[in-house]
């Protein structure tokens, strides 16, 4: 069967011979490429201890190391919205919860009067399905039910994870295990 070439496929030819090869062949343009660039413990701590967390909010990865350093993984994340809400230097695990409750803090109060708090287990409990918490007042790692949220700048301060990822982490993490925000 022979084509019969138009106006309209020669245009849509040429269109498509402009776009960089990668959009091409993947169909969408890959941004943000070094998210998943693997990263040595010894680069922030002296000793694994109980394990390790670097949360690298400019690559929206989260870096996991295991105590004796031979489990490591990388989860994509969601980060603070602001240089403002991001703290960032060490702390570490003091408190893990399955199905957190939550409460908006005063700032988040301040800014919209209209959020309620949140029981835990509830479809839009903002700290999805688990929660560790960080011993700085109110900053957590956690999951999320709106999975619009990981790969972008879109918390208040807290690093966030797919459920089912927090999951994971959550049982494979020490209370007591040491954490790095960059």
């Amino acid at each position: 069967m022979a084509h019969k070439f138009t106006r309209r496929t020669l245009i849509a030819g040429a269109a498509a011979s402009l776009l960089p090869l990668p959009a091409l062949a993947t169909g969408v343009a890959r941004n943000n490429i070094s998210s998943f660039a693997r990263q040595h413990w010894r680069d922030h701590f002296e000793t694994l201890g109980k394990g390790a967390i670097v949360c690298d909010t400019t690559s929206r990865a989260l870096h996991y190391w295991n105590a004796d350093g031979t489990d490591y993984r990388i989860y994509p994340t969601s980060v603070p919205k602001t240089d403002e809400l991001t703290k960032r230097g060490y702390t570490e695990i003091v408190r893990k919860k399955v199905g957190p409750s939550w409460t908006p803090t005063a700032s988040q109060m301040e800014r919209f009067p209209d959020w309620k708090p949140v029981a835990g287990g509830a479809d839009d409990n903002p700290l999805g399905s688990h929660a560790m918490y960080l011993d700085w007042p109110a900053y957590l790692i956690h999951g999320t039910h709106d999975t619009r949220k990981i790969g972008r700048p879109s918390s208040d301060g807290c690093i966030g994870l797919y459920n089912e990822k927090i999951a994971e982490l959550f049982a494979i993490t020490e209370i007591g295990t040491q954490v790095r925000l960059i």
